[in-house]
């Protein structure tokens, strides 16, 4: 059984960090590109950052300069770092990974989230 789990959300104020964890687990023989993505009260998913196989990075424009993502590959994880965090990045955030779970067999798989609050 494949999984992702996210880890280290929590309530924190405003300007404090985080680091979230994303872990993938099971019977994996690739994880290709990897997406943190965030939902608010009300709206849409969206893609915060993205980290590809070879290390190249996106971000939305509300957190550049403030969120790093990075990625293990040795132990299958990848990292949030969220630096000056605002009211406004309070969420559930979500790790997507496209992985190969055996040859030639890709797809998406979704954690369950974690929630991150931003609040004094």
């Amino acid at each position: 059984q494949v999984q992702l789990v996210e880890s280290g959300g929590g309530l924190v104020q405003p300007g404090g960090s985080l680091r979230l964890s994303c872990t993938a687990s099971g019977r994996i023989f690739s994880i290709n590109a990897v997406g943190w993505y965030h939902q608010a009260p009300g709206k849409e998913r969206e893609l915060v950052a993205r980290i590809n196989n070879g290390g190249s990075t996106n971000y939305a424009d509300s957190v550049k300069g403030r969120f790093t993502i990075s990625r293990d590959n040795a132990k299958n994880m990848v990292y949030l770092q969220m630096n000056s965090l605002k009211p406004e990045d309070t969420a559930v955030y979500y790790c997507k990974a496209r992985m190969e779970t055996a040859p030639g067999y890709v797809m998406d798989y979704w954690g369950k989230g974690t929630l991150v609050t931003i609040s004094s």
